[in-house]
């Protein structure tokens, strides 16, 4: 009778020292033991006649029960205002879940049925159990910085440098007012760097070089007076520098128009290789010139870019502007719509451990025993992210029709893998093409591989280099569902072909040392002199394509069977053209653009192969590298390593070859050396001529001279 009188909606019971407590959203009211309580009262009425009639002894007990009772509320109830550790798990959830590959297994033990997040990985706390750290630097990670972030109110370092970050940093990042370190360098991040950062006005260090960052450098940045290193290269910032004499500063405060210069402590600042123009302000011209090089300013004593790449850089800003305004972008609808469904996301997350926190406390009730929470449902499987066109606008769509046409209704197969076949075809304009069509079905193509096929078609369409086959276009349908890229297809065969497959009787050896030089431009070009770096997915002979006066042209055909078998929906690995294992892409960190030192490696191979006429991996000479590892330590014994089809070949030429293969061979990836010092090596060293290969053979040279006579 009591506990019907006594029993508010919604309500679960416990019983503590004697003490039936009843629970609701509403709060908590207690009760006396129960042969004391008067059941034909409300409990409030209860209570009050159980006080009245009891001794000051009991009256103290219950007292002490409601001190323990309160705590017990305190931990039962949704916290309000305040912070806790459980809100610190529930934003480390949150960042693994919009993790999308975990290679090396970093959150393995970010276990949800075991909410103590100072035993995960990366993660260090503080005495009370609050994360301080969250430091996951190269873990191979790809995916999203989650909003979530930000409730980690204790947090003081967040280090997530060396991974594949993509999408906007969010707003939510200055919530984190104890942080002193952000490093999300070296990532893959888009759009402007969030205002709100000026609210962290504890952090002492920010780095975010080595991403794709655009915008404004946000004024905001005054307010962090405690700010020691700033570093911001290598992205495409555009506008002024805060506190220059052209800077757009959105304080009316005075004391606000000096920016940066008001940053007495700030004495490491790096603003390199972005598209900032304007004046540099005085207060930085003490520091290094090699801090501000690669930009637009108008100083004269500072490297600037090329003035095409300033103008090209304004062009941009002018064709993505949307109705009108120079703030908004064509990247940014995309990641904003990303931000809202993920953060949608968390606050249904956050409703859903509530119910389900409250539903294991009331079967714990009944059974006595608790049962862990598990995810049966990827929370990949069930989330939208919204796709964007529109980041595709400056790349050519072409219909299926017109490939069709072009490809003889894709029957002309000129190759083909479990994840992709490539067609031959000839277009209207009379352009020969490849065309690239992934091997997919609908179920397969999540959004995440949509956004990933996005970002890799902008990616390899802003690469133009006279050796670099260019991209033609795109092709994306829905019925049938098709996904297609679209390249210049010079028509003289591979570099694999003409080596292995004929008698190699048309590369001779200056061709073949034009062949190697133009290679080593193109990788310095794509390594150094683009802003990010890009690296070929599989540089071997069998991508690279030759045009009628056997100029190369690389088409990076692997990077599309790399999209689709990547190693969350698959093994991930990559076999070269031929059909054999090569030393390149074996999990997500060897696809990064920064994974310059495989093409280098890759580049050693290629030198072997134009020297030696051999295959990487033959049945006759087995690993070429094997083989040529005997010859390569002895100078004397150079000669062994060329092509018996080769007539003349300049040992000179030779020797400078082989030193140059050694160095990008190393096995330890570290020491080997830029493509800009190999690249420097043949130009300075390399005579592509035909008369120096016929001076370097006596026997070539008489047969030249009974020729002439």
């Amino acid at each position: 009778m009591a506990e019907q009188s006594c029993r508010p909606i919604g309500h679960h019971r416990r019983w503590l020292l004697g003490v039936a407590v009843k629970c609701n959203f509403r709060g908590c009211c207690f009760f006396p033991p129960r042969d004391q309580v008067n059941t034909s009262l409300p409990c409030e009425q209860s209570l009050l006649l159980f006080c009245s009639n009891s001794t000051m002894e009991k009256l103290l007990e219950v007292s002490r029960r409601l001190v323990m009772l309160l705590g017990c509320v305190l931990l039962i109830a949704p916290s309000g205002s305040g912070s806790s550790v459980l809100d610190d798990v529930a934003a480390l959830l949150a960042f693994k879940k919009a993790i999308i590959e975990d290679p090396l297994s970093k959150l393995s033990d970010w276990n949800p049925t075991e909410p103590d997040p100072c035993a995960w990985s990366g993660v260090t706390c503080s005495p009370d159990n609050r994360v301080e750290i969250l430091n996951l630097s190269s873990s191979s990670l790809t995916g999203f910085l989650a909003p979530d972030i930000g409730s980690l109110s204790s947090l003081q370092k967040l280090t997530l440098d060396n991974n594949t970050l993509v999408g906007s940093i969010p707003r939510e990042i200055g919530k984190l007012k104890n942080l002193t370190v952000l490093d999300l360098s070296t990532n893959q991040l888009v759009g402007p760097i969030p205002r709100e950062i000026g609210d962290m006005q504890k952090t002492t260090k920010i780095d975010l070089h080595v991403n794709w960052l655009n915008g404004a450098i946000p004024p905001e940045l005054v307010k962090l007076t405690n700010l020691v290193e700033l570093r911001l290269s290598n992205n495409s910032l555009t506008g002024t520098i805060p506190a220059s004499n052209d800077s757009i500063m959105v304080s009316t405060n005075r004391e606000d128009q000096i920016g940066l210069c008001r940053l007495s402590q700030l004495t490491d600042i790096d603003l390199s290789y972005n598209f900032l123009d304007g004046d540099v302000p005085t207060c930085l011209r003490k520091i290094e010139r090699s801090s501000m090089v690669g930009n637009c300013f108008q100083n004269n004593d500072i490297i600037n870019r090329p003035v095409q790449q300033c103008e090209n850089s304004k062009d941009g800003d002018k064709d993505n502007t949307i109705g009108g305004s120079g703030q908004k972008s064509l990247l940014q609808p995309l990641w904003l719509l990303i931000l809202e469904v993920l953060t949608g996301i968390s606050l249904l997350t956050i409703l859903s451990l509530c119910v389900i926190t409250f539903l294991r406390r009331r079967n714990a009730r009944s059974s006595g025993n608790s049962v862990p929470w598990t995810r049966a449902i990827s929370w990949k499987e069930n989330t939208v992210i919204s796709i964007d066109d529109d980041f595709l606008g400056n790349v050519p769509k072409i219909s299926r029709q017109e490939l069709a046409e072009a490809c003889e209704d894709f029957s002309n197969i000129i190759g083909s893998s479990h994840e992709t076949v490539v067609y031959k075809g000839t277009m209207k304009d009379g352009r020969e093409i490849a065309v690239v069509s992934l091997s997919v079905s609908v179920h397969y193509w999540t959004n995440y591989i949509e956004l990933y096929f996005q970002k890799e078609v902008v990616e390899v369409a802003r690469l133009s280099h006279e050796n670099v086959a260019k991209m033609v276009g795109y092709s994306k349908d829905s019925n049938p569902f098709s996904r297609m890229l679209v390249f210049e297809y010079p028509a003289n065969g591979t570099l694999y072909e003409h080596l292995h497959d004929g008698e190699g009787c048309q590369l001779s050896w200056p061709r073949r040392m034009k062949i190697a030089l133009s290679i080593a431009r193109v990788l310095r070009h794509l390594h150094t002199e683009l802003q990010p770096p890009f690296a070929v997915a599989t540089l071997t002979s069998s991508s690279v394509y030759l045009t009628e006066d056997f100029s190369p042209k690389i088409i990076d055909f692997e990077r599309w069977r790399a999209l689709v078998a990547k190693p969350v929906f698959g093994n991930g690995c990559v076999v070269n053209g031929n059909g054999g294992p090569f030393n390149g892409i074996m999990d997500s960190r060897h696809i990064r653009f920064m994974d310059v030192q495989a093409n280098t490696f890759a580049f050693g191979v290629i030198l072997l192969e134009l020297i030696s006429g051999k295959a990487s991996l033959s049945k006759d000479t087995g690993d070429l590298l094997d083989w040529a590892r005997e010859h390569l330590d002895q100078p004397e014994e150079f000669s062994k390593l060329v092509d018996p089809k080769l007539q003349s070949v300049s040992q000179e030429n030779l020797g400078i070859i082989c030193n140059a293969v050694n160095l990008c061979i190393d096995s330890e990836p570290s020491r080997r050396p830029s493509m800009n010092m190999i690249a420097a090596i043949l130009e300075e060293g390399v005579d592509t001529s035909t008369a120096t290969a016929l001076r370097s053979s006596s026997l070539a040279w008489a047969q030249a001279e009974l020729a002439i006579s």
